[in-house]
């Protein structure tokens, strides 16, 4: 799938599941009119989410949902402009505010990501898993998100198609404890979402350490991570 062609779809599924704000969602609904393509991919999307809509049950969010949202935004430090007059940050100092800036990037995009996937779970009444996490690559981009509902059950779905080679395959870790090591959840075997069933782990908490690793197709032949690092991220607690 070409870089265009998973734009397109990620829009369309953000369109149809309401996540885009007024402007955007304009934009889509005059799109829907004039791009053949992407009309498509919105009547795929539909049909995709479908068995959701037939089952989900309309319902207002809690407070408590609220409450989590106000805490991540509050948790996003103040930056203020220098007084008229100020010294000029040296250029040391100029590098720690470029390395600053894009680690508050990074942690942002997670963050919308993942109170996306907490408004859309309310909205929905879709169960809450216990923890959940939003895996990014080396550049901060979210491709994929980890809801783990802590009984030995995962559910892995990709934000983007990975590339990989037909001798290889991606193995979903998780590390609950420093003194455990990281343990393998499973193989995943769709490029879109899939549900692992890996052994019994104690409840995940908040904090925990979530990544995707590529292995060979029968997964780490050492039962620990070998292969390079595709993605990762920390739990944040949904309970």
């Amino acid at each position: 799938m070409t870089q265009e062609r998973s734009s397109i779809d990620e829009l369309a599924d953000d369109y149809v599941l309401g996540l885009l704000d007024p402007s955007a969602q304009l934009e889509a609904e005059a799109r829907i009119e004039r791009d053949a393509d992407f009309r498509r991919a919105v009547a795929a999307s539909r049909d995709r989410f479908l068995e959701l809509d037939l089952t989900a049950r309309p319902t207002v969010p809690s407070e408590t949902l609220w409450q989590r949202i106000a805490q991540q935004v509050e948790a996003v430090p103040v930056v203020r402009s220098p007084r008229p007059g100020a010294p000029r940050p040296s250029a040391a100092n100029q590098n720690d505010r470029k390395s600053w800036w894009r680690g508050l990037a990074m942690a942002s995009t997670a963050a919308s990501v993942l109170l996306g996937v907490l408004l859309v779970r309310a909205i929905l009444s879709v169960p809450d898993p216990v923890v959940i996490a939003v895996l990014v690559d080396q550049s901060g981009q979210p491709l994929a998100i980890v809801e783990d509902y802590g009984n030995a059950a995962a559910k892995v779905t990709a934000l983007t198609d990975f590339a990989i080679p037909e001798d290889k395959s991606m193995q979903v870790w998780t590390l609950p404890s420093e003194e455990r090591g990281p343990v393998s959840l499973g193989l995943l075997t769709s490029s879109a979402s899939d549900i692992l069933h890996g052994p019994e782990l104690p409840s995940p908490k908040e904090g925990q350490l979530y990544e995707i690793t590529l292995e060979p197709r029968n997964g780490s032949p050492t039962g620990r991570p070998t292969g390079a690092i595709l993605v990762k991220g920390f739990a944040k607690t949904v309970r």
